[in-house]
């Protein structure tokens, strides 16, 4: 089978698994915000701020149910985006300026032009921290979303939104690190450089066992949630330290070669039965098979597909069920400076714009190069598309403000932001894959 195909193959298995994580997280969310609006609402919110831990005499050592979600299990949630993006860096759709720059460039522009409106719009208030909400795309809703549009979608404009999602993840972790981090403590900081240099040094001398990076990768974890930067940033340290290439060993893939091949000889699909077992020589090779397999595999390989199912199944919808339950009640005030503006006019009118601004002045300027096949009006579609910034938005949310009011506010101005881009973006490519044919 030709690499192309393989790779492609790979890539469209990668579309279904998150897109079907996204609908996952749209019923979470849905759920979440049925459930704070009905009688059962005080139980909703009671339940988030349980405490879960131990105590030990006087002392207690644990956090809010709230707390374990965003600040623990979305360390993994993390992880998984720092693995993704490392990959993609050395090996995947971010490699090399030629293949990186269009995507970096778009998602540049997809975050500086929300920021901006929102800014622009705050700028002078309390809520003026709040910036960061809009800049972020949720890569699960938004491959969900284009998923449903089918063959009406070429292929390199879903390449182009997974790698746009990706250089737009690394820039949402660097604006958190930068402008959502409080109160540093330099002690534990220190703690936690020294701890990134033993990881870095474990990957030099090429240690592969993955047990030794999630020890320390767990002592990162509390060094930094008490150095004021949010913990989450050292899961994607953690995931830059994790190694990635694979043993030079042309004895083992000779061998997986020779494995494969025995298993042929042994193998005859004409006498083959469903209800029957396979022999026990045809059940010892692929015991070996599935042996080689590992040791062929990187350990960030085996780690990001560990963990990938986890991510998307119940990490992403249990922080939304946390996340998105907002009582909409008489007592809500949503003129709380212009959050809901910023937010929504960020999100629908600021993704599509900075997206194909941004990118159409890098081409005619010849800095980057618009993927084969892809136009521009399937540009600004997937700039709408991008405007869906859910789990990365609710997240930053939960950091830029100490005011409950303006948290809620800001959470109905995401899910509305995020709806009208999601429809907006579907109808448009819908329309425009009406009039064209896409290469897939």
């Amino acid at each position: 089978m030709p690499d192309s195909v393989v790779k492609r193959n790979i890539f469209l298995d990668f579309i279904k698994s998150e897109s079907f994580g996204g609908i996952f997280l749209f019923v979470s969310a849905v759920w979440a915000m049925i459930y704070a609006n009905s009688f059962l609402s005080t139980y909703y919110f009671e339940l988030w701020h349980t405490q879960v831990g131990f105590q030990f005499g006087k002392t207690f050592i644990g956090f809010s149910l709230h707390q374990w979600i965003d600040d623990v299990l979305m360390a993994f949630f993390f992880l998984i985006v720092g693995l993704e993006i490392k990959r993609e860096v050395l090996y995947g759709e971010l490699c090399g300026f030629q293949k990186a720059a269009f995507p970096v460039i778009a998602a540049l522009g997809g975050m500086l032009a929300p920021g901006i409106i929102y800014y622009s719009l705050n700028a002078g208030t309390n809520s003026a921290h709040g910036f960061g909400i809009p800049m972020a795309t949720d890569i699960a809703f938004a491959l969900g979303v284009i998923l449903i549009l089918g063959k009406r979608v070429p292929t390199s404009l879903k390449v182009f939104l997974v790698t746009l999602a990706v250089a737009d993840d690394l820039g949402a972790i660097v604006v958190i690190a930068i402008f959502y981090s409080t109160n540093l403590q330099v002690g534990w900081l220190v703690g936690s450089g020294i701890i990134l240099l033993v990881l870095a040094l474990l990957n030099k001398i090429g240690v592969r066992s993955l047990w030794p990076y999630l020890l320390l990768g767990a002592i990162l974890w509390l060094t930094t949630h008490s150095s004021g930067v949010h913990a989450t940033i050292a899961a994607v340290a953690l995931a830059f330290t994790i190694p990635i290439k694979v043993p030079q060993d042309k004895k083992l893939v000779y061998g997986f070669s020779q494995l494969v091949d025995n298993f042929k000889q042994t193998f005859d699909p004409h006498t083959y039965h469903a209800n029957k077992p396979l022999e026990q020589n045809q059940r010892d090779i692929l015991y070996a098979l599935q042996s080689t397999t590992k040791s062929l595999q990187s350990p960030l390989e085996k780690l990001e597909h560990f963990l990938h199912p986890y991510g998307a199944y119940f990490i992403m919808p249990l922080f939304a069920l946390a996340n998105a339950g907002v009582h909409v009640g008489k007592e809500m005030h949503f003129g709380v400076d212009e959050i809901l503006w910023g937010v929504v006019l960020g999100l629908v009118v600021g993704k599509p714009v900075g997206i194909l601004g941004i990118t159409f002045l890098a081409e005619k300027l010849h800095i980057a190069k618009r993927p084969e096949g892809v136009g521009w009006g399937q540009i600004l579609g997937a700039g709408m598309l991008a405007g869906i910034g859910f789990t990365m938005s609710m997240f930053i949310s939960n950091l830029a403000f100490n005011s409950q009011e303006s948290m809620e506010v800001s959470k109905i101005a995401i899910l509305l932001g995020s709806i009208i881009s999601g429809v907006l973006g579907t109808l448009y490519l819908f329309v425009l894959g009406m009039f064209s044919k896409p290469k897939v």
